[in-house]
């Protein structure tokens, strides 16, 4: 059969490990048939879907939204580009987030970091008197979604 790719020309392929590849099979992200000798192999269209998992995770997609997604495509072959459009539309907003988030964080480590201080308790411009402190705990102004303190 030459569809179907050993698991080393896989992970050459993909660009992902072995041992990743086994754990996707394992959390059944991927599937594989075996050979005589009980190897592993893959059809070529697993390529894809390989792909789209190490997209995922880069959106921040946990292993449980990928499966999510995954049962949503043909198993049996290639998906078009049909299927990955519905599901990529369904991310444009997690990637805006993401996006705004580190365009803050950017903007953050020269006015924070850059003066010199390094500390926020202190800070006279970032957080006079403290005020952060009034709301919780942790990284507060990197936060997407403020929390309040609770009384």
């Amino acid at each position: 059969m030459d569809d179907l790719l050993t698991i080393s020309e896989v992970a050459e392929r993909s660009g992902v490990a072995s041992s990743a590849l086994r754990f996707y099979e394992d959390k059944k992200l991927i599937r594989s048939v075996r050979a005589g000798s009980g190897h592993r192999q893959y059809p070529r269209h697993v390529l894809r879907r390989i792909a789209f998992i190490v997209f995922a995770q880069k959106v921040g997609l946990s292993l449980e939204e990928i499966a999510e997604e995954i049962a949503k495509l043909p198993e049996d072959h290639t998906p078009s580009g049909q299927d990955w459009s519905k599901l990529s539309k369904r991310w444009t907003e997690r990637v805006e987030e993401k996006i705004a988030e580190l365009e803050k964080l950017r903007s953050g480590l020269t006015a924070c970091i850059g003066c010199g201080c390094l500390s926020l308790a202190r800070c006279k411009f970032a957080n006079p008197g403290d005020r952060l402190g009034n709301y919780g705990h942790g990284p507060l102004r990197w936060l997407v979604k403020s929390r309040k303190k609770t009384k």
